[in-house]
């Protein structure tokens, strides 16, 4: 027999419990047996107005996030369209069926406004890593550092040179962005020389190839593959015991920056968690001479990195092996004997050894004892003096300018070409 839905009069009282509907085994479910937000209001209290309208509850909005963040809900207006739908969302939301869902334009001001003036998202992800390390989690002895990168949100073919200038101030004044941006150049580019901060880990940065103008702070890479695009990179600091990330820093997707967000990374970990991790793990991008020097001399930490290393040659140059040091005559010697001048390039018509014309390069000055290089960069930025151990490659910056002859630069034949 077939049944049919009864069209009587609804009830009028209903009995109805979001909890009961909610499964087990569902993902906020363990999340919210977790998440301890119970000390956010304290610390955003200040940044509320005691008088006035009440505003939408804090809580409320960053257990929104969490959801979006969670199920990959990019679009803070789909994410108030799902959470008013979905019973499990309103659950974790702590709404019930009749409660309203926040606009969401909301979720922009308060990001942008109080919520980044009080640090907020920091505040919630370091009472969630406190939570980890209490649980035994996070063992402190060995950190590994990478880099995702995220696709900004600024047309391709919106961008000037970035040696072109542009005025920012024009048409209707400077978006958020630009002002982000401006704020930013500002900050590291300070008036005074005495206030001049240190030299970043990684050596002086280039000014990017092209600049948003929708986005300035995005960088220009085409580091995953394929056509170039503007992006940012999240860096990762990451505890090994349990992959339990310790920190996590936003830079524009640049090799430098990346690298430079390390340093910032572990010592704030130190500094909020007194973590001093023995040993750090990272791919060749963190291998170069300063990091490496900054990593060994300056915080004592183990590195398991691969040295960033252009000695060996495939181009079918000759490596940094082929060439002798002789001591007596403090000069190098080519592959085929030929004694090799300190500085400049040779003339049109010099030959090698090999009969071909050559080009003079940076090479290395070896000993039993340690090896050493002298580089210099072909930015002219500065020269560097490594010496190598058993385990690392240390380094030791120090500038160079044309007042500063008497230094030697030693430099090999590594680029050759064949005669005309």
């Amino acid at each position: 027999m077939m049944g049919s839905q009864g069209a009587g009069q609804a009830p009028l009282f209903y009995a109805f419990n979001l909890e009961d509907h909610i499964p087990r085994e569902h993902l906020l479910r363990g999340i919210d047996r977790f998440m301890d937000l119970s000390e956010l209001r304290q610390h955003l209290a200040s940044f509320y107005s005691h008088t006035g309208r009440p505003s939408i509850d804090p809580e409320l909005m960053i257990r929104m996030l969490v959801i979006g963040y969670c199920f990959g809900i990019r679009s803070e207006r789909r994410l108030c369209e799902e959470v008013h739908l979905n019973l499990a969302y309103r659950w974790f939301c702590r709404l019930g069926l009749e409660d309203r869902i926040p606009d969401h334009s909301t979720f922009s001001k308060n990001r942008h406004g109080r919520f980044r003036q009080s640090d907020a998202f920091r505040h919630v992800f370091e009472s969630v890593l406190r939570r980890c390390m209490g649980e035994g989690l996070v063992g402190g002895e060995g950190f590994a550092i990478d880099a995702s990168v995220i696709k900004a949100d600024a047309n391709r073919a919106k961008g000037v040179p970035g040696s072109q200038a542009h005025n920012w101030n024009q048409g209707e004044g400077p978006s958020r962005a630009v002002r982000e941006y401006l704020h930013a150049l500002d900050a590291s580019n300070p008036a005074a020389d005495d206030d001049e901060p240190p030299a970043p880990p990684s050596g002086p940065t280039s000014p990017p190839k092209n600049i948003s103008l929708t986005d300035p702070a995005a960088r220009w890479t085409a580091a995953p593959g394929g056509p170039a695009f503007y992006a940012y990179s999240t860096n990762y600091l990451i505890d090994l015991d349990a992959g339990i990330i310790v920190d996590v820093e936003a830079t524009p997707a640049h090799r430098t920056n990346e690298v430079d967000s390390t340093r910032t990374m572990i010592e704030r970990v130190e500094k909020r968690f007194d973590l001093r991790p023995k040993r750090l793990v990272g791919d060749t991008a963190y291998g170069a001479a300063p990091m490496l020097n900054w990593i060994v001399n300056d915080k004592q930490i183990e590195p398991h990195i691969p040295v960033w290393e252009k000695s060996q040659r495939g181009d079918g140059t000759f490596s940094r092996s082929d060439f002798r040091f002789d001591e007596q005559s403090s000069s190098y010697e080519c592959p085929g004997g030929k004694q090799l001048t300190t500085t400049g390039n040779p003339p049109p018509k010099a030959r090698c050894c090999s009969g071909r014309r050559t080009r003079i390069a940076p090479a290395a000055r070896t000993s039993s004892a340690a090896a050493r290089t002298r580089q210099t960069a072909r930015s002219r930025a500065a020269s560097m003096k490594m010496r190598v151990t058993s385990h690392v490659l240390y380094a030791r910056r120090r500038p160079t300018s044309s007042r500063a002859r008497t230094e030697k630069r030693w430099r090999c034949c590594l680029l050759t070409s064949n005669a005309s």
